[in-house]
């Protein structure tokens, strides 16, 4: 059995854009692993996975949107994160959101831009 299409895109783009939909740690057979710094490597790989569909990188990333299940997690979050960007680092917003999917530590959307838009700033 086909699990039904949730009513939204995963990738959109628009003027020079790309904008991901929030991001969860879910692995390819479907777990979710311990831990903050796993899930959220496990995030960034696959946002990274999803922009190389459209020739971009993690390096094209200008805003990053991050959903904490606790902020306890907030400074081994950083830690990860700090690992998957170069600087100019994107900005960010990071909140504590509560309960996300079951076993879910954080969720992550992203927006980034082609690299021709990105030089006229």
């Amino acid at each position: 059995m086909t699990a039904p299409a949730l009513p939204f895109s995963k990738l959109r783009q628009a003027r020079g854009l790309v904008f991901l939909s929030g991001e969860m740690p879910f692995a390819d057979d479907g777990r979710i692993p311990e831990g903050i710094a796993a899930q959220t490597a496990l995030v960034l790989r696959r946002i990274g996975a999803t922009l190389a569909t459209v020739g971009l990188g993690l390096d094209d990333v200008v805003q990053v949107a991050v959903h904490l299940v606790d902020g306890a997690d907030f400074a081994a979050f950083n830690a990860e994160y700090r690992q998957h960007f170069r600087d100019p680092l994107p900005v960010r917003t990071t909140v504590v959101a509560g309960l996300l999917a079951p076993g879910a530590r954080l969720e992550v959307t992203i927006t980034a831009a082609q690299p021709d838009w990105r030089a006229r700033r």
